[in-house]
């Protein structure tokens, strides 16, 4: 019905957005030591105050709590609860290394708008608050209230939900365009741990002195190094050339000891089969050499039975699981540091919404005590899941096909969005199928015309769930 009118209105401030984008991406938003009334330190408390000063002008009803998060109801009459949420953030990550552009400067190139935070979750934010500007001066009529809540710790585990919702209740609809297009509504559970193991005196001629890695616990890791002692350069060659996987596999002299180096892909955790393990295969390859009897030895050669190279669904743990509408569980070893006398791994688990994290943790760690190892679980998030048949998805999908004219369908994750903790959150854009914006990376983009198509949506599903 307003269709027309809204596309017309976000089409003409176009000028505007970007320039909004262009003020916010200019704050350095990543989180900061806490300071004086400012949890995530001032970088974080000036941003959020500048999107409330925005909200204030549009006369958006204004909460700052305690620089944690900010909300603005669309109703004055702060009696009426709002009944929909539409979550996003204001942190960012870092800007790391790499970057070809300034990342704290909006760059305007060939229908990119390049920045760190343009796409996550900036940019974003951007058109939902130029989606209400337009509702707000069209005089589009709504009969239900509806909440903006702006958070500052996505980036960092979300603290700042926690304790909003410690002073208020979320809406019974959330949707936040924290993640992709058309409506991601499973999220699988997530379960990380440690495991670690000491070992006795190691006198063996031919050993492993050390082995380490992977960066993150959350990584595919793309490298791994390993010191060999007792070899010669051409004695591990010969043992690299009748190895067989897609890792690279180089050797070097080190001061004392032969440096063996894998090269596979990184890929986050969520989606192991778009990497290329580096660590699992250099454990495999190792346990396929003659090293003296050991312990450290024995041990390697058990943690590539745990974790065989090219396996991701948790076979060898006694893990593995799968249901039709998650899919299948995927367990990383991630990151990897052993010595002479201990080792400490750290692995990553998604699985499915048909299993509980406790009932994984038992099996997991009966198959891994079976070896000797101690297993510690540093993080355990059941899964996230929101009926695909409730008014409020088909709504969103409803709006994403008449917006789009493609085809609107639910989508299940490994990974974890903004709503993962929030009953009846889904994920509503912004990435379409197929896109790559090179988020948490170097010269992160959104192109411009995304911008504003996201407003529109934005628009129309504020209309169709609020009137």
């Amino acid at each position: 019905m307003y269709k027309e009118q809204i596309s017309s209105y976000i089409d003409s401030y176009r000028q505007e957005m970007k320039n909004t984008l262009r003020e916010l991406v200019a704050v350095p938003s990543y989180r900061q030591p806490e300071e004086e009334n400012m949890p995530y330190g001032k970088s974080l408390s000036e941003i959020l105050a500048k999107v409330l000063n925005i909200c204030d002008k549009m006369g958006l009803t204004v909460r700052n709590f305690d620089n944690y998060v900010g909300t603005a109801d669309y109703f004055s009459d702060k009696s009426i609860e709002p009944e929909l949420g539409i979550l996003f953030h204001l942190d960012v990550v870092p800007e790391g290394a790499g970057w070809s552009y300034p990342p704290f400067e909006l760059t305007e190139l060939n229908g990119r708008l390049i920045g760190r935070g343009t796409i996550d979750d900036k940019g974003p934010a951007v058109s939902v608050l130029y989606a209400v500007k337009a509702i707000k001066e069209l005089n589009i009529p709504l009969k239900k209230n509806f909440r903006l809540i702006m958070g500052c710790d996505e980036e960092n585990g979300s603290g700042d939900l926690a304790y909003y919702c410690t002073k208020e209740k979320l809406p019974d609809k959330v949707f936040t365009p924290d993640g992709s297009y058309p409506v991601l509504n499973i999220e699988k559970g997530m379960i990380r741990s440690v495991i670690s193991k000491s070992f006795s005196a190691n006198s063996c001629k031919k050993r492993i002195s050390s082995i380490k890695g992977g960066l993150a616990v959350n990584a595919v890791p793309e490298t791994a190094s390993a010191c060999l002692k007792g070899f010669t350069l051409e004695e591990v060659n010969s043992f690299i050339d009748s190895f067989s996987s897609t890792v690279k596999f180089t050797v070097n002299s080190g001061s004392d000891c032969v440096m063996l180096n894998a090269n596979g892909r990184s890929a986050h955790a969520s989606t192991p089969e778009l990497g290329d393990n580096a660590l699992t295969a250099m454990l495999a390859l190792l346990s396929s050499m003659p090293f003296d009897e050991c312990d450290i030895h024995n041990s390697i050669k058990a943690l590539s039975e745990l974790f065989p190279y090219g396996e991701m669904n948790g076979k060898s743990c006694q893990i593995n699981c799968s249901d039709e509408k998650s899919g299948e569980l995927t367990l990383v070893l991630s990151v990897l540091e052993l010595y002479e006398n201990n080792m400490t791994a750290k692995t990553d688990i998604r699985f499915p919404i048909n299993k509980a994290s406790d009932e994984i943790i038992q099996l997991y760690k009966k198959a891994v005590q079976k070896h000797g190892f101690t297993l510690q679980i540093s993080l355990k998030e059941e899964p996230h899941y929101v009926d695909e048949n409730s008014s409020f998805i088909q709504t969103l999908l409803g709006v994403y096909e008449d917006m789009t004219g493609k085809n609107g369908y639910c989508v299940a994750i490994g990974g974890l969005t903004y709503v993962h903790d929030t009953p009846g959150g889904v994920a509503f854009g912004v990435e379409y199928e197929g896109s790559s914006h090179n988020m948490h990376g170097a010269d992160e983009f959104i192109y411009e015309e995304e911008l504003l198509l996201n407003a529109k949506i934005f628009a129309e599903a504020i209309i169709r769930l609020c009137s």
